[in-house]
């Protein structure tokens, strides 16, 4: 499953369960909180649910999650001796079939009907919610050309006196319209506030007054801009029951948050008057679309309702309670941010490797990749230095395919199944889809071959314990051998990055695994694709075939010349990628720099 639908989903979990949490903590310490906490609270939601949207590299962020991820993951670096163990050299046999590709297609027909259809579901239904927030603005928008400028100085006088109490410093249109049923905030550029056509002739100035601060307010506390975040959050999740009511009590909590807030400008024999204002505009229903992309003083009558019992027993916060909806604010926000971030990095902590080498220069080698998407990386030897190209994709975990066989070799001669000396198999008779592999083979024609079934033995006579206790010695990778024992490396449970692939290989010719030296030949003998005056070169290709289509190419190797080693790994995907086209960029690569094929 993709990464991102990963966190998704694991930040749907989790803001379900903290919509639980929240309900469940108003419930229990409601007294305890102000009636602005109550309101403020909710705001907490919108951590985890921007979380898997938010561009953390694009604000050079990207270190907050590597934090996390590196609580979370275990130390996979292998704990590698830094001697190298003296051998025979390697038999210089060419085998320039390695850089040919023989792979096998995965279906996965039924899991990708499954995941296109899903986000074909989530697509349409936030196509649907964008429509809706298309056609309320529209509405909104033909209210303001329909509505009138009130000029009736006494009101505009007013409406300043307000501005100055609640502290709105900017400027605030004031019309008047007959297609409003109750006092609304709109706009987000340009703040208005809209009347009832008769709001004038049937309200005094005083209970314009408490309209005017209810409105101010919500224009203090941005709600409308408040309005449109809680949409695009609802887009966002709007498959999710949670959060359509967890944004319905928010609405509600923000108009109590808004009269706690008027009821601290006037004095307290005053609120009875608010009160009744309030109750002028009460409706059996809100039927205007507009009304939830503004903030108003109206509302149903249930909500209504509510309104006027948290006013008739309001009390202004004393101290003791500020003091307490702090510390619970405090100790959820300290929660949320906690829990948030290990969500985020929980769906590929196993599937991003934590690189912390420090002498590390990143170059941009695109123009190289021909539209491929992917990563180079290449360790000199010599200067203990790396160079590498796409940072994140270089440390991002896929899977290794045919350039696991190299391993799957080594494996097998440590257990005995084969040798150095004796590593024919015989060909069982099944036609595969490539001549080269309908026939017997050994361990150098195999790999030159790239052949499934002989490889496939190998792990078969190993046997998975075995195997599972070689990829810990090693730390191949996220050492996941969960899939079927045949196919685990092909586009399934087992994946390794570039880097961990270089990091390999460097061990691998040092012999740093403590492995027996003849079995480390044998490998390097079967892995040399070619020497020339200058050097020797080896390798493997690897491709993922997915439905018939090229999705991943790999090519791994080193160059030795006059005893100096480069160790490279190019990874490419999408656009027909294979393990061909990752050695061609590769050759490309290594030319310009000046090694092996120069």
């Amino acid at each position: 499953m993709d990464t991102f639908i990963q966190r998704f989903l694991l930040s749907t979990l989790l803001v379900t369960l903290l919509i639980i949490t929240i309900l469940l903590l108003k419930k229990g310490l409601g007294k305890h909180l102000s009636i602005k906490a109550h309101y403020k609270i909710w705001f907490f939601l919108s951590i985890p649910l921007i979380t898997p949207f938010f561009p953390w590299n694009f604000f050079n962020l990207g270190v907050i999650p590597d934090f996390f991820r590196a609580l979370l993951a275990q130390n996979k670096t292998p704990s590698f001796t830094k001697e190298k163990v003296n051998g025979p050299a390697v038999s210089q046999i060419e085998n320039s079939d390695l850089l040919r590709d023989f792979a096998i297609s995965v279906n996965r027909s039924t899991p990708e009907f499954v995941f296109n259809a899903a986000m074909s579901i989530w697509g349409i239904g936030g196509i649907i919610l964008i429509g809706w927030i298309i056609f309320s603005n529209v509405q909104i928008r033909q209210i303001k050309k329909s509505a009138s400028f009130i000029k009736d100085q006494k009101i505009k006088a007013l409406l300043q006196e307000c501005k100055e109490i609640v502290g709105v410093k900017r400027d605030v249109l004031l019309q008047e319209s007959s297609v409003v049923n109750s006092p609304v905030t709109l706009g987000l550029v340009k703040p208005y506030i809209l009347l009832p056509i008769k709001t004038r002739e049937e309200f005094s100035l005083i209970e314009l007054k408490y309209v005017f601060l209810h409105e101010l307010s919500h224009q203090k506390s941005k709600d409308v801009l408040v309005n449109y975040g809680m949409w695009v959050l609802q887009i966002m999740y709007w498959f999710n029951p949670f959060v359509w009511y967890a944004l319905k009590r928010m609405r509600i909590d923000r108009e109590l948050a808004c009269d706690a807030s008027v009821l601290n400008l006037i004095d307290e024999r005053r609120y009875i008057e608010y009160g009744q204002t309030i109750i002028h505009f009460a409706s059996g229903k809100n039927d205007r679309v507009y009304q939830q992309f503004a903030s108003g003083m109206g509302g149903t009558k249930k909500q209504i309702k509510q309104r006027i019992l948290n006013i008739a027993k309001y009390t202004r916060d004393s101290q003791v309670l500020k003091w307490k909806s702090k510390v619970i604010c405090i100790a959820l926000g300290i929660l949320v941010l906690s829990i948030t971030p290990f969500t985020y990095v929980a769906a590929s902590s196993d599937d991003v490797y934590e690189f912390t080498e420090k002498n590390i220069s990143y170059e941009d080698l695109s123009d190289y990749f021909n539209g491929h998407e992917g990563s180079f990386v290449l360790y000199d030897a010599t200067k203990k230095q790396y160079q590498i190209y796409n940072r994140e994709m270089s440390q991002q975990r896929v899977s290794p395919n045919s350039t696991y066989k190299i391993y799957s070799a080594l494996f097998a001669l440590e257990s005995k199944v084969i040798s150095a000396d004796s590593n024919d198999q015989v060909w069982d008779g099944k036609v595969s889809p490539y001549k080269e592999w309908n026939q017997n083979h050994n361990l150098s024609t195999a790999m030159g071959s790239s052949v499934n079934w002989y490889f496939q033995n190998l792990d078969q006579k190993v046997g998975k314990k075995q195997l599972q206790d070689y990829f810990h010695k090693i730390k191949y990778g996220n050492e996941d051998l969960s899939g079927q024992l045949d196919r685990y490396w092909m586009e399934s449970t087992l994946k390794i990055s570039p880097i961990e692939q270089v990091e390999l290989l460097v061990a691998l010719e040092e012999n740093n695994f403590g492995f027996k030296e003849e079995n480390i030949q044998a490998v390097k003998q079967a892995i040399s694709i070619e020497e020339k005056e200058k050097g020797q070169l080896f390798g493997k290709t690897g491709t993922g075939t997915i439905n018939g289509q090229d999705e991943n190419g790999w090519f791994i190797g080193y160059v030795e010349e006059a005893g100096h080693f480069y160790y490279f790994a190019i990874h490419i995907q999408k656009n027909g990628a294979n393990g061909s086209k990752a050695a061609d960029i590769a050759k490309h690569i290594l030319d310009d720099k000046n090694i092996y094929w120069h």
